[in-house]
């Protein structure tokens, strides 16, 4: 008799920790995920489905501590991520009220135009969610043609969207103002600085020194088109430029 030959039809099924049932059904459930088996004796089991992939969950280890960092990950593979960020930090609002971008759990801001977004959950695993055709060189760094705080600019959107890394992306951009920004273009250094003040309040740093700092710099009406059009997407924007 033949044996079956290998197809390449696979499916892959990522099998997560679990710290908390009530918490993982809650949090997932809010997203829209359906519940296709809950476990939790002898061992905790679960299997949720959202659109065309599926999520498991067992048992976590003994001193299992989601804030360590130490958790699960997953990657999904999408056509588009606007349309997966704008449905799940719409479940996030209806039932926490928010879409916290800090803390367990939590959601990455999405920036129009970008390739991908982090999900992570209350156990502290992260579902990215990537765009399929997103280019293969942005993993390794922002453009090697950038200089001063452009450059810092660049890295800090290499290390929020694709390291998943806000502390990191503060300290550059804050290092980056210090130095470059008395030098920079007032556009670039407003982007800059209003970057802090989004990455200030993700992370409970004080944000009053870069709001200062950005109410001193004088934008002419380009520059502040510039502005509003590179970052309308962040919720304070209008209130931290003030008047026009």
């Amino acid at each position: 008799m033949t044996e079956p030959a290998i197809r390449p039809n696979e499916t892959t099924v990522p099998l997560l920790p679990c710290a908390s049932v009530e918490k993982t059904l809650e949090f997932y459930e809010a997203l829209g995920f359906t519940v296709t088996h809950r476990q939790t004796r002898p061992y905790v089991y679960l299997a949720l489905r959202w659109s065309g992939f599926d999520l498991h969950f067992g048992p976590a280890p003994k001193e299992f501590d989601p804030a360590r960092g130490e958790s699960g990950a997953c990657l999904v593979l999408v056509d588009a991520v606007a349309p997966y960020h704008a449905a799940f930090v719409a479940g996030m609002r209806r039932v926490y009220g928010k879409a916290p971008s800090s803390g367990l759990p939590r959601i990455t801001r999405y920036r129009p135009g970008a390739s991908r977004f982090t999900l992570t959950d209350p156990s502290g695993n992260s579902i990215m969610f990537i765009r399929r055709d997103e280019p293969a060189e942005l993993e390794y760094g922002g453009s090697a043609k950038l200089t001063g705080l452009a450059k810092a600019l660049d890295n800090a959107r290499i290390l929020r969207e694709f390291k998943n890394d806000d502390l990191q992306a503060y300290r550059a951009l804050k290092s980056a103002v210090r130095r470059h920004g008395a030098q920079a273009p007032a556009a670039e250094r407003a982007i800059a600085l209003c970057h802090l003040l989004d990455l200030a309040a993700a992370l409970g740093e004080p944000a009053e020194p870069w709001l200062t700092d950005l109410r001193g710099t004088e934008l002419t009406p380009a520059d502040r088109r510039r502005v509003e059009s590179e970052l309308g997407h962040l919720t304070g924007l209008r209130e931290w430029l003030g008047p026009s």
